[in-house]
């Protein structure tokens, strides 16, 4: 994809993963839009880099989502690209989770119906700018499960596949669809402290604007490059390794 001169919105741009792109695309003479739920930590974002323009929105909200394109058709009516990476992570032990539906129905709606209904919400508009793209950020547990956080690991073998057929179907209307596929990231996605053992943000995040450059469709970082090649046979082997590491390490869970 092009990667200056266009108007661009990120999900869940106000920290991690969303912000480290919305830098890296302002430093490339992007207009950059990002939205979230929080709007304190929207205006934070905004203070270290002014050029940002801010939405408080809920991507897991219907209403939220269609309140979105209309906003932007009436003020960035020039939007080209939909960065979906607004996400949420929940370990989940199946035999003690069922109390608790309601938290994983909003992993579900975060993860899923987000970037799915504002991909075709938006897909018109986009389909009548030049260099447009759709940028999903799923993860390298799409292709092999993360067994200790099996709903979030669901939630983005679905982004895969949609990304798969949304990509086929747009591909006629010159619009690109890229798919991310980060490991673990120091950032907070499933909770403050629980991935800082992860590879450091601004590594990944400059890895992923070289595959940008590149014009690569799909984009690994590290294990989940190796894991883009792999067979079906060696992804089942990992899932069963990491689990196995995971209950060793986790008796508790």
């Amino acid at each position: 994809m092009k990667l200056s001169g266009n108007t661009i919105l990120i999900t869940g741009g106000a920290s991690g993963i969303g912000l480290a792109f919305a830098e890296r695309f302002l430093n490339n003479d992007n207009q950059v839009i990002i939205i979230g739920r929080r709007k304190e930590k929207l205006e934070e974002a905004k203070s270290k880099f002014p050029k940002l323009h801010i939405r408080v929105c809920d991507v897991s909200q219907e209403k939220d989502r269609i309140s979105l394109v209309k906003w932007i058709k009436g003020k960035f009516p020039t939007l080209n690209v939909l960065v979906n990476n607004a996400g949420i992570q929940q370990r989940a032990n199946i035999m003690n989770a069922a109390d608790n539906w309601s938290d994983y129905q909003k992993e579900i709606s975060i993860n899923v119906d987000g970037p799915i209904h504002l991909s075709m919400l938006f897909a018109p508009l986009l389909a009548n700018q030049d260099n447009s793209a759709i940028i999903n950020v799923s993860s390298g547990l799409a292709l092999t499960p993360g067994v200790w956080v099996p709903v979030y690991s669901a939630t983005k073998a679905a982004i895969h596949s949609f990304s798969i057929s949304l990509r086929l179907q747009l591909e006629k209307h010159n619009v690109e669809v890229i798919e991310i596929f980060p490991t673990a990231i120091n950032t907070d996605l499933g909770g403050v402290g629980v991935h800082t053992f992860g590879a450091p943000l601004d590594d990944f995040a400059d890895s992923v604007f070289e595959g940008l450059k590149k014009g690569d469709l799909e984009i690994g970082y590290r294990e989940s490059k190796e894991r883009l090649k792999a067979s079906q046979k060696e992804l089942k082997q990992g899932a069963r390794k990491a689990w196995d590491n995971f209950s060793a390490n986790s008796p508790d869970f």
